[in-house]
Parts: C-alpha cells; sequence; structure tokens
C-alpha cells in the first residue's frame, strides 16, 4: 500500500510533493513594528523547505496595521511588504515547497496602542481593551483590504493564499453570536454573520485564481456558541464560492475549557470533509508519522498541518519517513548524513 502522506497533492495548477504542510504560526519577529520581513524568517521558513515539507503557509499577516495581533507581527498592508516577501517566497520555491501566506485580521485580540475593531464592543476578556464596533464603512474598508493583500501576495509570489477565520480573530467574530451582536446585515442571522467572510472571499477572488484556503475555528466550546454542525452549513457555502480546501481548527473565540489530546481536532476535519464533501486539512497534535497516515488512510482529511512539531524538529518529514519506511531524497548538500 502506498504511503499517502509522501504523495503530491494538486490544487488548481499548483502540486505539493507531498501532504505535509507547515501550519502558519506568528514569529512575533519584525523589528520596528513594520511588518517587514528579516533574517528571521528567512532563516526560519528556508529550513524547513530544505526539510522537506511540501507546504509552507507563512505566518499571520496583517491586512492592516491595526489588524496586527502584535507590533511584532509581519503586514502585507502596503506595497512597501512586496520585496521582503518576494525574496521570501523565491527561498522556500528554491528547495522544493510551495510557499502560502495567511492574510489576517486581529479585530478584538489586537494588543496594540489606540483603537482596535470588532463587530461589537465587546473585550475577549478583563484583562483585554474592549474594542470599538466597526461601522458599516470600516467593514467595508477592511473587505477591501483582503483584496489588496490578495493582490500583493499574488505579485510577491505566493502559491497559495490562506484567508484565517479562526482563533478569535476578527472574520471568527463576525461568524460567532458569542462576539457578534450586530443588527445590520452584517449580524443576526448565520447568513448575515457570514457575510463578512463571503464578501472577503469574492473580493480575494477577484485579484486571486491560485489555491484558496480558509482556517476556521469549527468548535467554540461554548453552549451559546457555534460547532461543527453550523461549520458543515458553512463549509458549504464556501464550496460553492469556490474555495478549495478548509483549514479546520477549533476554539479561541472566547474563553473555554479546550480538552486537548492527541488529534482532538480530525473529527472536526473529517466531519466537515465528509458532509461539506470539500477538501480540509487536519491540524492539533498532530505529532507521528504513523498518526499522519492513518488520517490520510482513513480520508479524514486531505493535508497534515503541522504547528509546533515543526518548532521542535525542522526535518520531521524526514522523521516521519523513517518511520513509515519511505525513502526520501536528501537535499543534496546534505546527502552524507541523511
Amino acid at each position: 500500500m502506498a504511503v499517502k502522506l509522501f504523495e503530491p497533492y494538486t490544487i488548481k495548477d499548483v502540486t505539493f510533493k507531498n501532504r505535509i504542510v507547515m501550519s502558519p504560526m506568528c514569529m512575533y519577529s519584525c523589528k520596528n513594528e513594520d511588518g517587514m520581513v528579516n533574517d528571521w524568517h528567512y532563516t526560519h521558513y528556508t529550513s524547513r523547505a530544505v526539510g522537506q515539507v511540501g507546504l509552507i503557509i507563512v505566518e499571520a499577516t496583517a491586512v492592516t496595521p491595526q489588524g496586527r495581533i502584535s507590533p511584532q507581527d509581519l503586514g502585507i498592508w502596503s506595497d512597501d511588504h512586496i520585496e521582503g516577501l518576494s525574496k521570501l517566497t523565491e527561498m522556500i520555491k528554491a528547495h522544493g515547497a510551495a510557499a502560502g501566506i495567511q492574510i489576517a485580521h486581529a479585530g478584538r485580540k489586537a494588543e496594540l496602542e489606540g483603537d482596535i475593531l470588532a463587530p461589537s464592543a465587546i473585550p475577549f476578556n478583563e484583562k483585554m481593551k474592549t474594542p470599538k464596533e466597526m461601522s458599516n464603512e470600516e467593514v467595508k474598508a477592511t473587505i477591501k483590504a483582503f483584496g489588496q493583500a490578495a493582490e500583493r501576495s499574488k505579485k510577491a509570489g505566493f502559491d497559495v493564499i490562506e484567508i484565517h477565520g479562526a482563533h478569535g480573530y476578527l472574520i471568527n467574530e463576525f461568524l460567532s453570536p458569542l462576539t457578534n451582536k450586530r443588527t445590520d446585515e452584517y449580524g443576526g442571522s448565520q447568513e448575515n454573520r457570514y457575510r463578512f467572510l463571503k464578501e472577503i472571499i469574492e473580493e480575494v477572488k477577484s485579484v486571486w485564481e491560485g489555491p484558496l484556503f480558509v482556517r476556521i475555528s469549527a468548535n467554540d466550546y461554548n453552549d451559546k456558541g457555534l460547532n461543527v454542525e453550523d461549520y458543515v452549513i458553512m463549509a458549504e457555502w464556501m464550496k460553492e464560492q469556490g474555495i478549495d480546501l478548509i483549514d479546520v481548527s477549533s476554539g479561541a473565540v472566547v474563553p473555554a475549557r479546550i480538552p486537548v489530546y492527541p488529534g482532538y481536532q480530525v473529527p472536526l476535519a473529517d466531519r466537515i470533509k465528509q458532509e461539506a464533501n470539500i477538501p480540509t486539512g487536519a491540524v492539533g497534535m498532530i505529532t507521528t508519522g504513523i498518526q499522519a497516515e492513518e488520517i490520510l488512510q482513513n480520508e479524514r482529511a486531505d493535508l497534515i498541518f503541522l504547528a509546533r512539531e515543526l518548532l521542535r524538529d525542522p526535518y520531521w518529514p524526514r522523521t516521519a519517513a523513517n518511520e513509515l519506511g519511505v525513502e526520501l531524497e536528501a537535499p543534496e548538500q546534505y546527502k552524507r548524513g541523511w
């Protein structure tokens, strides 16, 4: 039986050499609060490409200065960011990996000076700042900013864009009834709460033809919040809009107790894949090749997103290949030690 983890996977005209994806993880490494790529980012991402990861998705990259999670986050709100990001995509691709970017807005979870924005003026917790409820004009301007970010991503040479709709950031705040108490066309019914994401997808697709992913939090872990049933419906809407894959995470829209164990989010990816009939990525405490292979062989997801495991081991694909008995081609320079 062929090992699926190391089979190529094609979306539109982009082929990943295997099913291993580096999940976006904030590096909080921009020096002057300018959102610019620097040497840390070049080293960090390129080493995982050398380590034979199939697709590397660069960390949450803010579509507006106000949309950063922290002042040290990467940005894509200005044409000035294109040059550094272009160099980064070239370096990633030079080692055989595809390059993706996650475009994001932190919403009420932004830890910045000045006003922060959200669908409704509800703070995340008692320690965090109360956000300003977005005006209709601010909603429209933010949708436009996602489109401009997609255009810059294209100029910078990215193969894949992922829209960040998870982890309690702005899009997630619009989707969840726990954080969206609006009474205009962006609040109330599930369709209305989805409208912000719907219009962002439309805006991005007006300038971007390549593979397009959305990361979601498929469970709010709160009785009054959203769960996987709600996200199956929204996944069907996303599929109709031309989304190619849903990256299925969970939680973080409100403080909650989350039962964490190996593969705890895989059933969410599985259910959305089967019921909405859309490709999914599984993420969350996936640490071994055998675990990853089980998910793929049982068709519970299509891609394996690794986060902390790739921080611990930049050469995890080699580790997994050894575990699964696969001969993984070594980078030329490493053949003597591979």
